[in-house]
Order: C-alpha cells, then sequence, then structure tokens
C-alpha cells in the first residue's frame, strides 16, 4: 500500500505543479518546464504501481530497474544507436529528403511532373513498411544501407508533397510585383518562392525525423547483422530481457526527441519572420 500511496501523491504533487505553472503569466521563461513535471510524474506513477501491484518485471518492469539496466548496457545501447540512428535512420533522412527537395524543384520548374510523379509517390506512400522493408533488405543486403532505403521510402513522399505546397505559397500579387522587376524565373524562387517554402519544407522535415527512426528500427526485424535496435528489441523480447527491451525504447524515445528538437531549432533560426515563430 506505501508505493500505490506514493503513486497517488506523486500524481497530485505534479497535477498541483502543472496547474500551478499553466497559470503563470510568464509562459515563455517556463518553457519545457510542463512536459518535464509531467513526465516525471508518469516515472514517479509507473514505479509506484508496479511495484504496488507487484507486476512481474517480465510484462513491464519499474523504471529504476530499467535505469539500472541503462546504466550497465551502455557500450551495447552505444553500438545499437551508432548502427540504426547514424547508419541507417541518418542517411536515408538526408537522402530521401534531399532527393524529395531536388523533384519538387523540378516540379515545379516543370508542371507536367506533377501529373506523372505525384500519384506515384502516393501509391509508394501507401505501401505498408512492413511489407517493403523484407524486400528491401533482400536487395540491399543486411547491412544499414537496406535500413536507409527504408527509410528513404517513408519519408521522400512526407518532404516532397509539403515542398510542393510550399512552392505554390505566395500570393499572385507577390509573383506578379516580382514580374515588374523583370526578375527571372531563379531570382523569383531564390528571393521569394523559397523564402515562403519554408515553413512547409520543415513540417515535412520534422515529420520525417520520426518516420525515419521508426522505418530503420522495423526494417532490422527483417535482417540485420548483430547489432542494431530493431535486433537487440526481437532478441531480447526472445530471452524475456524485457529491461533491455525498455532501454532501447529510452535511447529511440531520447534520440527522435532531440533530431526533432534540432529540426525545430533550425526552423525558428530560418524562419524567424513567420507568424508561427514569433512570441
Amino acid at each position: 500500500m506505501g508505493w500505490l500511496l506514493f503513486a497517488v501523491v506523486a500524481w497530485l504533487v505534479g497535477m498541483s505543479v502543472n496547474i500551478w505553472l499553466a497559470k503563470r503569466r510568464d509562459g515563455a521563461r517556463i518553457g519545457i518546464l510542463p512536459p518535464l513535471v509531467f513526465g516525471l510524474t508518469l516515472v514517479a506513477v509507473w514505479e509506484g504501481v508496479v511495484r504496488g501491484l507487484e507486476i512481474s518485471q517480465v510484462l513491464l518492469p519499474a523504471p529504476s530497474l530499467i535505469a539500472v539496466r541503462f546504466a550497465s548496457s551502455l557500450d551495447i545501447l552505444w553500438v545499437d544507436f551508432v548502427q540504426t540512428v547514424v547508419k541507417g535512420a541518418l542517411s536515408g533522412y538526408v537522402i530521401g529528403c534531399g532527393a524529395a527537395f531536388l523533384i519538387a524543384l523540378a516540379i515545379d520548374r516543370y508542371p507536367f511532373l506533377q501529373r506523372g510523379l505525384l500519384p506515384v509517390g502516393n501509391f509508394v506512400a501507401a505501401l505498408p513498411v512492413i511489407g517493403m522493408a523484407p524486400i528491401l533488405v533482400m536487395w540491399f543486403g543486411f547491412d544499414w544501407q537496406s535500413k536507409a532505403a527504408v527509410v528513404v521510402v517513408m519519408v521522400f513522399f512526407p518532404m516532397l508533397v509539403n515542398t510542393v505546397q510550399g512552392l505554390q505559397a505566395t500570393e499572385a500579387m507577390q509573383r506578379d510585383l516580382m514580374r515588374t522587376y523583370a526578375a527571372s524565373y531563379w531570382q523569383t524562387l531564390v528571393r521569394l518562392r523559397l523564402p515562403a517554402a519554408m515553413p512547409f519544407v520543415f513540417n515535412g522535415l520534422k515529420i520525417g525525423t520520426t518516420l525515419a527512426l521508426i522505418g530503420a528500427i522495423v526494417a532490422e526485424f527483417f535482417g540485420s547483422p548483430v547489432k542494431g535496435m530493431g535486433f537487440r528489441i526481437s532478441t531480447s523480447v526472445g530471452q524475456l530481457a524485457l529491461d533491455l527491451v525498455w532501454a532501447e525504447i529510452v535511447v529511440a524515445a531520447l534520440a527522435g526527441s532531440a533530431f526533432y528538437g534540432l529540426m525545430s531549432l533550425a526552423e525558428r533560426s530560418v524562419t524567424f519572420w513567420h507568424p508561427s515563430q514569433r512570441n
């Protein structure tokens, strides 16, 4: 009962602190505090409920046990992080988003491509990753190249659609003004249309951050060298080492959050003029 009481008290304290933070008027200063308090509250409640109800550690390990396993497996987690995130997810993300951006520029320059490429891209985006992953693994091998190929397929279409939409976001009056200055297509693109498209471009980049990590991990379920987050999760589940599985999940969550945060910071510095970035 002591642990259950701890869970209830932790929830009430966390809720009270967040209510107090929500009533403050200096919202820009408190910044990350509300989600941080909420996350710590959930961890405390998780610890209290698991220990209070004596839930099997095979079904749901306590956060303290996950933290201990995390600290004792840093070497394994680092090798898996490099294999999955750095080699598979990041390389596929760069290739997929870069190719989508260049093709979006070609579609904007030659509108007939839009009628031919966008339906094909829509068809590819509708394909389930769990069906494409084993095929790409057989094509590109069991190392990180096949995981990067899966990531390319997953991030390409969201980036393409957002960039094409962003390039069409300028108003007719703005484009007419550039014509009165005798601006060429490329001058109009660089000085007007690309800056106006940046919020859409970063929207596609931020969507791709989560898709890239999911695609790389799922692809490793269908073939991988003896390292990688997906490989470790699948083998650890078979060994009932659920604490290591949760440690890998923590690494994936931290990597995905950091990746998304970097894109958000880059967006804020590039699109500082946009209303969404103003305080």
